[in-house]
């Protein structure tokens, strides 16, 4: 039902959509769409326990096709809930990035941060040799659908040997008084020996159903350092459709770091290409979920080159009628020897009725390498329990220290001070059940 009612809403509109786009966001659109004609709305159909996707999508939601303005400035009506940061703070308000005029923090030569649609058509030569470059949308129908419907993004370009002293920070923001969806496409690069922090916050308003898909395509050059931060706090109605695409060079080093602290439905894909030897890459998630919430992790981490480490640790806390997901995949090539890369997923189930599933990989065709994996599923360990409740500690109180230890060294793994502070904050409130809805959440009950 839903791709049908999407291939007939493209073939009504492609010309529209054309019109208000560059030469470049144009240029794969109707192969991109071929390719959504002839596949599924499922999520990694290579695997068993393929994801369907196809529900998210059938609902009828509005697209702003026309590229019609939105009347209203974010800089004056929203306040994240990750503030005072000393970053360079930007706004993408559904599919559309907003361009501050008053922006008083000024960015190093050479910097961009611009709207994907803009810059692809006024420096275009800038864009050509990353756009599009990760891409694999004929076997994935989310990509597919993105290069097909995507009108706008943002894009961010650090030149050779430039470091931003402060993060930049993204707040992708859902608003509008029905119900829409925002396709929007994301570039970052950074050249050789370049050093970027981008904190990505995710929000909604009012009590409109929304979906995003969002695809960013990440280029880590070589000696070049990347850490991307990603926290999702929107309400039970949206749904967030994430492609995280990153190639990474000699000598890189890559960290992310995903935290869904309250959402609807969350399926984050990343996929990580490290064709560079002596890489670095660290990549955690965590989840806390409870209602019908349901947060989904899907990772890649292709190891092509030798002598490159990875580690991936995700953590899951789920109550209520929540469920979650984790697939993980460590491949690496034959001609990768002393590759090192570790595995884990761990998660605590407070509810009998929340349900986790979890498949960690190791795909391995070299022979000189250290690889492992593993996963474990339970409860608050009742020995530690005892401990605390024995030393005068409420059970609400133990549980909450029990919860809290059970997350730390994701959050440890935040390198910007200020912002591991406030998310510590967030996630201990969360826990606490003080933070059971979004911030100006009107339908979170």
């Amino acid at each position: 039902m839903a791709k049908e009612q999407y291939v007939s809403l493209y073939k009504q509109y492609s010309k529209t959509i054309k019109k208000h786009c560059s030469e470049l966001l144009n240029k794969f659109r109707d192969e991109a769409f071929e390719s959504l004609c002839n596949s599924d709305f499922y999520v990694h159909s290579e695997e068993k326990n393929a994801i369907n996707l196809q529900p998210a999508y059938d609902s009828d939601f509005g697209l702003n096709f026309n590229r019609v303005d939105i009347n209203a400035d974010p800089y004056k009506i929203f306040r994240c809930d990750v503030p005072n940061i000393n970053s360079y703070l930007c706004f993408v308000v559904n599919d559309k990035y907003y361009q501050n005029t008053d922006q008083k923090v000024k960015l190093p030569n050479g910097v961009v941060v611009s709207s994907l649609n803009t810059i692809s058509e006024t420096n275009p030569d800038l864009v050509i040799p990353y756009l599009f470059k990760n891409m694999d949308w004929k076997n994935n129908p989310t990509q597919a659908f993105n290069v097909t419907f995507a009108q706008d993004g943002l894009f961010i370009y650090v030149p050779k040997n430039t470091e931003m002293e402060m993060p930049i920070q993204v707040v992708n923001f859902m608003y509008g008084n029905s119900d829409i969806m925002a396709v929007s496409h994301n570039v970052i690069v950074l050249e050789e020996g370049a050093k970027l922090k981008l904190l990505v916050c995710d929000h909604t308003s009012n009590d409109s159903q929304y979906l995003a898909n969002r695809v960013t395509e990440i280029f880590v050059g070589k000696n070049a350092s990347y850490e991307h931060y990603k926290v999702e706090n929107t309400h039970n109605k949206m749904t967030n459709i994430s492609n995280v695409l990153v190639n990474q060079g000699d000598n890189s080093k890559l960290l992310t770091n995903l935290i869904t602290l309250h959402n609807g439905y969350t399926q984050n894909n990343i996929k990580i290409d490290i064709n560079g030897e002596n890489s670095e890459t660290v990549v955690c998630g965590l989840a806390i979920g409870d209602k019908q919430q349901t947060i989904n992790n899907y990772t890649l981490i292709d190891h092509a080159r030798p002598k490159s480490n990875s580690q991936q640790m995700f953590k899951y806390i789920l109550d209520d009628q929540s469920k979650g997901t984790f697939t993980g995949k460590i491949l690496v090539q034959k001609q990768s020897q002393k590759t090192v890369a570790f595995q884990t997923c761990r998660t605590i189930l407070l509810s009998k009725d929340a349900h986790i599933k979890a498949k960690p990989q190791l795909e391995i065709y070299a022979d000189d390498v250290k690889c492992s994996h593993g996963n474990t599923i339970g409860q608050l360990d009742d020995t530690a329990m005892f401990y605390l409740r024995s030393r005068g500690i409420s059970e609400k109180e133990a549980k909450l220290l029990l919860m809290y230890a059970f997350v730390h060294d994701v959050l440890e793994n935040i390198t910007v001070e200020a912002l591991k502070d406030r998310v510590k904050m967030l996630v201990e409130k969360r826990l606490r059940g003080d933070l059971s809805k979004c911030s100006g959440c009107i339908i979170c009950k």
